[in-house]
């Protein structure tokens, strides 16, 4: 596989930085049934300079991180104190989806729930630090009854 096929790689692609690319890849293989496309190995070394997966029909770039090309900065999500992005995916069985990542080894944020805009819904983190959503739509609701129901969620949900 290239990975100059502009045809392939179109929309947005996530390029995820992790403290141990190689384990990432088989972590999501495990977690995800993604399928490695192709990797570059740094010159004589184990750290990869580029790698790509696929998760269903999208891709995901990875690379280990390279503080030596980045002021000396580590860029992984445990290094910076976690990460502000989730990652989401629509699934068919989103109870089935968690326990699955969860069995490979990620942490859950979010057991699977029904929420208020028709989706089942949970989160996980990955072991390098990445958040993870997934989603099965359970029911069609309007745009009048996903407000409704958001105000609902906001009045039972607890104040810290």
């Amino acid at each position: 596989m290239s990975n100059s096929n502009p045809e392939q790689f179109n929309g947005v692609i996530p390029h995820l930085v992790c403290s141990s690319a190689p384990d990432a890849i088989e972590f999501y293989k495990q977690a995800f049934g993604a399928e490695e496309q192709m990797r570059l190995p740094e010159p004589g070394g184990e750290r990869l300079m580029h790698a790509c997966i696929r998760i269903g029909e999208q891709f995901v770039f990875l690379a280990d991180e390279f503080p030596e090309y980045c002021d000396g900065a580590q860029r992984n999500p445990a290094a910076l104190g976690g990460t502000p992005v989730t990652l989401h995916r629509h699934v068919d069985d989103c109870d089935a989806a968690f326990q699955q990542a969860v069995d490979a080894g990620a942490t859950p944020r979010m057991p699977p729930a029904d929420m208020f805009w028709g989706d089942r819904y949970a989160v996980v983190v990955d072991p390098f630090g990445h958040c993870w959503s997934f989603a099965t739509h359970i029911k069609d609701l309007t745009p009048e009854e996903v407000n409704e129901a958001m105000k609902e969620a906001i009045q039972q949900a607890p104040q810290s």
